[in-house]
């Protein structure tokens, strides 16, 4: 069953968390990643306001827990970790 990444992000620092986006897609890639979103135009109707929305679609709940634990997506995480606020779920698609 497919799982779908979704992340929110709020950058602080646009020429430090360029650095994330420089590495990060190197896990993506490795794990099968397919980007549905990716910081497009949005309105945010309820609750906290994010600048960046990203939605990424994974073959199943496991690949995508994979990516985020990886040493690939960790050593971008670090990289953006205190540049901006991201809020980040996995969460498991419908089946049909």
């Amino acid at each position: 069953m497919t799982a779908y990444w979704i992340a929110h992000v709020k950058v602080l620092d646009p020429a430090k968390y360029k650095d994330y986006t420089e590495i990060a897609p190197l896990a993506f890639k490795k794990f099968g990643a397919v980007f549905l979103a990716r910081g497009g135009a949005a309105q945010v109707l309820e609750g906290e306001s994010f600048e960046r929305h990203v939605v990424i679609r994974f073959s199943d709940m496991e690949t995508a827990l994979a990516c985020y634990h990886s040493p690939e997506y960790q050593a971008a995480k670090a990289k953006r970790d205190g540049h901006c606020v991201a809020q980040v779920a996995i969460v498991e698609g419908l089946e049909g």
